[in-house]
């Protein structure tokens, strides 16, 4: 299966699995505009992570030619280059966890629900 067609399959899913707990919160009345906020939340936290994707691997991409760079030019220095590669690429990418964790309250536990929905 081709990428874009698994990730688009992904957000499908999660999409359809958001859908069936918010059906299944009860009694509640669930507006239109309850939905259309939902819409755009999935959809902007879609983007969010793709974009946190997608610097998180040029920042690591850019750290693994520069330690190769050096290694290269200072073989002796290995060590120490390769220890500040493994520090540098455990900092970046946690960067895209943070923009994941921050995704998820956003779907999941929105700060800003009550005002959308009146409670």
């Amino acid at each position: 299966m081709k990428r874009g067609g698994l990730v688009s399959m992904a957000s499908l899913v999660l999409v359809l699995l958001w859908v069936s707990t918010l059906f299944a919160a009860g009694n509640t009345q669930v507006g239109p505009e309850v939905i259309s906020y939902f819409k755009w939340i999935a959809l902007a936290t879609g983007f969010g992570m793709a974009i946190a994707a997608v610097g998180a691997s040029f920042g690591q991409g850019n750290a693994a030619k520069a330690a190769c760079d050096g290694v290269a030019r200072n073989p002796d220095a290995s060590g120490k280059i390769i220890t500040t590669l493994m520090i540098s690429l455990a900092m970046i990418e946690s960067l895209a966890i943070y923009a994941l964790v921050i995704e998820l309250i956003l779907l999941y536990a929105n700060p800003f629900l009550k005002y959308i929905v009146g409670g």
